[in-house]
């Protein structure tokens, strides 16, 4: 459909849905999940400038779905007064201006009631003395001096393009660049567009651009993450601290959190799934995971070590006896979000990458926790470590 219609020149094309247009409208104020905004005084401007800002964006990879919300292109009638004209005939700009809107507009000269309704009676122009550019021209002014006098004979009566929609935000006029992102991530997408429009589109003193819809919810999500991931962390390490009494313990599992992350990128890059605000937080659900497998682990190998295990011999111990309930842990949170993960069905977009990040770090912490978490045990143990008391029921 789109190569079809793409035939008919100066038109611009969208396909969507209902529902779909009504989400992009109150993100974007347009019928488009991403738009860029340009903000100036004069449509004109704005319309060339536009046009330059969507030359430089057909040309980005993965930009799709590319046209402007245009402004301009609705026929009008404009009359200028010619205020020396008008002054030898004593006429003002007020007059010349009621004589038209009462012609073609129309006037309530009186009113009717009808019960408790009150009606406007408005006097115009009969149809064929209004609806063409030489019919207003003959409209007659009365002057103060009982001469009748045309309209062509006081303005300036010409026909150009104007706009038939004016769109404001935060009280200046703005020119939409409606877009689709596909088969690249949004982010990356969108920073290459801010790169290449400066350095390619000169924007005039007082025009300035912005971003929104999904991009700006983005913006605002990854800077939201940027101060929970680390409160997060900060909070994990003082628990974890508490529980054990020792630094070195709360960052040797903090250590192990960290490498989990690998496993989720690696995911990510297998799948050829973007990063996204969902895998951000699929990642924060990783963290906790990956602290509860590191804490059984650890815990265990001390408790062996208080009862006498060196620390070489309680880190393979560990390794081998907490292998079961690790896995075990590991496979009822991989199994679970195994079926999200493979969805590819409406609205996985958003519960896809949150799962992929989990099944694939939760995979790659259970070696990190049974290889990597007891040689770095064994590397960073030392005599005068704080062990806790040997439990009275515990099995080794």
């Amino acid at each position: 459909m789109d190569r079809e219609v793409e035939k008919n020149p100066g038109a611009f094309w969208n396909f969507s849905q209902p529902i779909e247009d009504d989400v992009d409208e109150t993100m974007t104020g347009t019928k488009g999940g991403l738009c860029a905004k340009l903000y100036g005084p004069d449509l004109d401007v704005l319309e060339k400038k536009g046009g330059e800002i969507k030359e430089v964006m057909a040309k980005i990879e993965g930009v799709k779905d590319l046209g402007l919300q245009r402004d301009t292109g609705q026929p009008n009638i404009d009359l200028t007064v010619d205020r020396q004209a008008a002054a030898r005939f004593g006429i003002n700009v007020a007059d010349v201006q009621d004589a038209i809107q009462t012609a073609v507009g129309g006037n309530a000269v009186s009113q009717v009631l009808q019960g408790e309704a009150v009606y406007d009676v408005v006097a115009r122009y009969q149809k064929p003395y209004r609806d063409t550019k030489e019919a207003i021209e003959r409209i007659r002014l009365l002057s103060p001096s009982g001469e009748r006098v045309s309209l062509a004979q006081v303005t300036k009566v010409q026909v150009r393009d104007d706009a038939y929609d004016i769109y404001r935000e935060g009280g200046s006029r703005y020119l939409a660049i409606r877009f689709e992102v596909r088969g690249r991530d949004l982010g990356t997408t969108v920073k290459d567009s801010i790169d290449k429009i400066a350095r390619n589109v000169q924007l005039p003193h007082g025009y300035h651009l912005e971003w929104s819809g999904e991009y700006d919810s983005e913006t605002r999500a990854e800077k939201k993450l940027l101060f929970i991931l680390p409160l997060t962390i900060f909070l994990i390490f003082i628990i974890l601290y508490s529980m054990f009494r020792s630094f070195k313990w709360a960052l040797l599992i903090l250590l192990n959190v960290a490498m989990a992350r690998v496993g989720g990128l690696l995911a990510l890059y297998v799948t050829g799934t973007f990063f996204s605000v969902s895998s951000g937080v699929g990642f924060l659900a990783l963290f906790g995971v990956s602290v509860q497998t590191g804490v059984i682990m650890l815990e265990y190998i001390n408790q062996l070590r208080a009862r006498g295990y060196t620390p070489e011999g309680a880190a393979i111990e560990g390794a081998v006896l907490r292998l079961r309930p690790i896995m075990m842990t590991m496979l009822v949170a991989t199994l679970g979000l195994l079926p999200a993960a493979m969805s590819h069905a409406i609205g996985s977009d958003s519960q896809r990458p949150f799962a992929i990040v989990i099944v694939g770090g939760l995979i790659s912490d259970l070696l990190l926790s049974i290889f990597l978490l007891p040689t770095l045990y064994v590397w960073i143990a030392r005599e005068g470590d704080k062990l806790p008391k040997p439990e009275v029921a515990f099995e080794g």
